[in-house]
């Protein structure tokens, strides 16, 4: 059972860790692939929208889990 707030940090920690923390693989591979690009690509200004990005979907995946487990339970 993944928490929002876990898997948020996680990452915002490193982009990625915290899809994977959800159970979504490929979405964690993405954002682990993807934010480095961005930081190397924009010499670091887009890097932390990814950041951010990235734990704003974590975060709303996490919370759509859990609303499904506990309307089905």
């Amino acid at each position: 059972m993944s928490r929002p707030g876990v898997a948020a940090l996680l990452s915002f920690l490193i982009p990625g860790v915290g899809q994977i923390y959800n159970g979504d693989i490929l979405r964690g591979l993405f954002w682990l692939i993807i934010t480095p690009g961005f930081w190397v690509g924009t010499g670091g200004c887009l890097g932390w929208v990814c950041h951010i990005i990235a734990a704003a979907t974590a975060y709303n995946r996490a919370e759509d889990q859990e609303k499904y487990r506990v309307t089905v339970v």
